[in-house]
């Protein structure tokens, strides 16, 4: 008991260091710490955001290293979070390094202090773990001194993540590998019991006895509400006219890259100081957004579910949803960001009607068949191919053929070494039933949050209930305890500013530039870069099919009957033909013809004609049966390549039209044949572009 209640003591004394004096542990706090120094056991800590987990681990780690003990390697998914996670490091004393593709300039010497015993602390990605270099050069000393192993954002582990980040399978065989007596962490904030469950056992946590502390999901600062309204403009409006209403600085998330960039524009049109914030963004650009918020120099970040899991923000005010996320688990990882320091903060859910269309298409990216995975390791061998040149043989897209390599990796039936890919040989097993789960519970979760959007219950304990969170008290708080309902009512001038900006049409087509790798093997003799006298010239199309504004209209009229382009669209296209600055006015129109919908094409070619006054001179016709469908680069032109009959003879620059540039590859064959054929430009106009 002596030696407990030391321990103890000192783990307050570097409480205070890392959280200010008059910091006591929670009790919890102090279990899981107990666990890992003094008993060297293996624990899974499910607490909400804000909690204190990152000081279990640190405290842990310093505890530990003042006993000999090495370094703590900590897995982590993204660099804001492990930015966050070396500044609570610093103040707590503990050296903290981390290796990832921002900072190459400083490995050689993170490698020499880790070496000399200078480093309590190493973050790296997942994905780092199978980098080669550091997979056979640093992690083999690293694991047999390690002193301990935290798992952090461990729901990623679990079938609800896999496809985030299917490396985080791979932590398995080095939990396996590590010696007897080395204490092993998992944090998370979300996870149900199916969750809790999946993690313990993909993790191999069940030996020794695992302790498992989780939570309540409370949060008293959090007013939840929902509000219903129809149309993306009137949303946009109603954000627009409420913002300054909420309180201090947040976050508005929204399902896809193209909305967060759209809001964020439209915010800022309104005199609003907001940025975007995606996957897209640049790391630089990132940090640099993150310091605005933190620095309340922004009122908000308007962003996707790239920014989530680490970080910290106590005072943030507020978070908005345009769009709900596909599950409550994700929901509830969103909206914990909010009020962590705070006696009140409003968490608003604006849902859309395009969300389900949203939801399916990420689904659409779940794991592959059999077949295609049983292709995939018939491609493999003991000689290294890359990525691009597996496209050829595989018909995935490049996201999914990755995601199914990791897993396969972390499997041991294929190996990532330089120069790419090779299999290892080993048997391999197709777990069908698991993936027929994942799907089911992925549907289960959906209808949940479909069901909690329309809910008669306090919306807390209906989240908390998801999660297996049991204590069903009511918040009070939320719009359905409180009967405080945010009204859906919308300025009609904002609305309508809205709407003008959702409705100006016009986004630009970049032209292809490079052939696929490989594409001899598919029967197609191009290669390299694209000549001069083959390229087309940057295009144009009214929308993306996933604009918050003409993405809507755009795929109702797409999934149709084949039948006449309808006026409102055939005014955005002149819209777009008024509003394009081309080098030299084009001298004629050139149409692509369809298997599904020539009777729509024919009249938008036409139409173009007789509205710019030029000559029709004619249709590039596909040929022969029409190809399946391929999702990758290389696949999608091997299709194209022969499906598309001999163009025209044309001169002088030519407006090439058709309904949907999604590969691009289409247009690229097409406007290749045009050039070849006369054509000394090509521009090309379309209905929608995918994505």
């Amino acid at each position: 008991m002596a030696g407990m209640t030391d321990l103890r003591e000192r783990a307050e004394e570097l409480l205070q260091t890392l959280a200010g004096e008059g910091a006591r542990l929670r009790e919890d706090q102090w279990t899981a710490i107990h666990a890992l120094v003094a008993e060297r056991r293996r624990a899974l800590v499910v607490q909400r955001t804000g909690w204190g987990k990152s000081a279990v681990y640190f405290l842990a780690t310093a505890l530990l290293r003042e006993q000999g003990a090495g370094p703590t390697v900590i897995v982590s998914p993204l660099l804001a979070l492990m930015r966050n996670q070396i500044d609570a490091a610093t103040r707590a004393g503990i050296v903290a390094v981390t290796v990832n593709s921002a900072n190459l300039d400083e490995w050689e010497q993170t490698y020499a202090d880790i070496a000399a015993g200078e480093v309590d602390v190493l973050l790296v990605s997942p994905e780092r773990l199978n980098n080669p270099d550091f997979r056979d050069r640093v992690l083999p000393s690293l694991t047999a001194s390690a002193g301990m192993l935290v798992v952090d954002e461990a729901h990623c582990v679990s079938d609800w993540g896999h496809d985030f980040r299917p490396d985080y399978r791979r932590l398995r065989n080095l939990i396996a590998e590590l010696p007897a007596g080395i204490p092993v962490l998992a944090t998370t904030a979300t996870a149900n019991d199916r969750v809790v469950t999946d993690v313990t056992e993909q993790l191999g946590l069940q030996s020794g006895q695992p302790l498992v502390l989780r939570g309540s999901l409370d949060r008293s600062s959090l007013r939840l509400a929902v509000v219903d309204i129809k149309s993306p403009a009137e949303r946009l409006g109603w954000l627009a006219s409420r913002l300054d209403a909420l309180p201090g600085a947040g976050i508005v998330y929204t399902l896809t890259v193209q909305a967060a960039e759209e809001v964020a524009e439209f915010l800022r049109s309104r005199g609003f100081a907001v940025r975007a914030y995606t996957g897209k963004t640049e790391a630089e650009e990132r940090l640099d957004a993150e310091g605005d918020l933190l620095a309340n120099r922004v009122k908000a970040l308007v962003a996707t579910s790239a920014l989530g899991m680490g970080f910290d923000k106590p005072d943030l005010g507020f978070v908005v949803h345009l769009g709900a996320p596909s599950s409550p688990v994700a929901y509830y990882q969103q909206i914990g960001r909010a009020g962590r320091a705070l006696d009140r903060a409003e968490v608003i859910l604006l849902p859309g009607q395009e969300d389900r269309e949203i939801w399916a298409y990420f689904a659409s990216l779940a794991f592959p068949p059999e077949p295609l995975v049983r292709q995939t390791l018939a491609a493999l061998s003991d000689h290294p191919i890359s990525t691009a040149s597996l496209e050829t043989r595989v018909d995935l897209s490049r996201t999914r053929l990755e995601m199914l390599l990791k897993v396969l990796d972390s499997d041991g039936a294929a190996k990532r070494v330089k120069g790419g890919w090779i299999g290892t040989g080993a048997e391999w097993v197709y777990d069908a039933e698991r993936h027929q789960r994942i799907a089911a519970a992925r549907k289960a979760e959906q209808q949940a949050m479909l069901d909690y959007q329309s809910t008669a219950e306090c919306r807390l304990v209906f989240l908390r209930r998801q999660l297996d969170d049991q204590d069903s008290t009511p918040c009070g708080r939320c719009d359905v305890c409180s009967g405080a309902v945010w009204s859906a009512d919308v300025s009609a001038e904002v609305a309508a500013a809205a709407a003008e900006q959702l409705q100006e049409p016009g986004v630009e087509i970049a032209p292809r530039k490079m052939w696929p790798s490989g594409m001899k093997e598919l029967g197609v003799p191009l290669s390299g870069r694209l000549k001069a006298g083959e390229l087309a010239e940057p295009g144009r199309a009214v929308g993306r099919l996933s604009d918050i504004g003409w993405g809507t209209r755009l795929r109702e009229l797409l999934a149709g009957p084949d039948q006449p382009v309808p006026a409102d669209l055939l005014d955005a296209v002149v819209r777009v033909l008024k509003g394009w600055n081309w080098a030299e006015r084009p001298v004629g129109v050139v149409g692509i013809g369809s298997r599904t919908r020539p009777g729509q094409l024919e009249h938008l070619a036409r139409r173009i004609a007789e509205i710019g006054r030029l000559p029709l001179l004619g249709t590039i016709e596909p040929v022969g049966e029409r190809p399946a469908r391929a999702e990758n680069s290389a696949q999608r032109l091997a299709a194209v390549w022969p499906a598309l009959g001999p163009a025209p003879a044309v001169e002088g620059p030519i407006l090439l039209v058709d309904d949907v540039v999604d590969s691009g590859w289409t247009m690229t064959v097409a406007a290749r044949a045009l050039r070849e054929a006369g054509a000394s430009a090509v521009l090309p106009l379309a209905l929608a572009q995918a994505g």
